[in-house]
């Protein structure tokens, strides 16, 4: 179901959007699709540079099942070959396992 917006644009803006699609609706729908995204891997980045004291649920859950539920297109976001096997120790943080 779509609900309707009323967004003030400069008209400078407004022609170049014209000039690249006919469907102006279309056009900002995708703009802040893209940037609603954009800001979703940037939170989830700089969650996983400072975790959360509840990150132990991904420790439970093991790195690769996590990954395996992140949602479609992030993807990119990790890679299961790289980095080091690490625990988490409450009030220290990661650590390499096996220290």
């Amino acid at each position: 179901m779509n609900e309707r917006v009323t967004v003030t644009l400069p008209k400078e803006i407004i022609r170049d959007i014209d000039r690249q699609e006919r469907n102006r609706s279309r056009f900002v729908l995708q703009a802040v699709e893209k940037e609603l995204e954009r800001r979703r891997k940037e939170e989830l980045r700089r969650s996983l540079r400072a975790p959360h004291k509840d990150g132990n649920d991904i420790v439970e859950a093991g790195f690769t099942e996590w990954a395996d539920g992140l949602p479609d297109g992030d993807e990119d976001l990790v890679d299961i070959q790289a980095g080091v096997s690490v625990n988490w120790i409450p009030g220290k943080g990661w650590e390499k396992r096996g220290k």
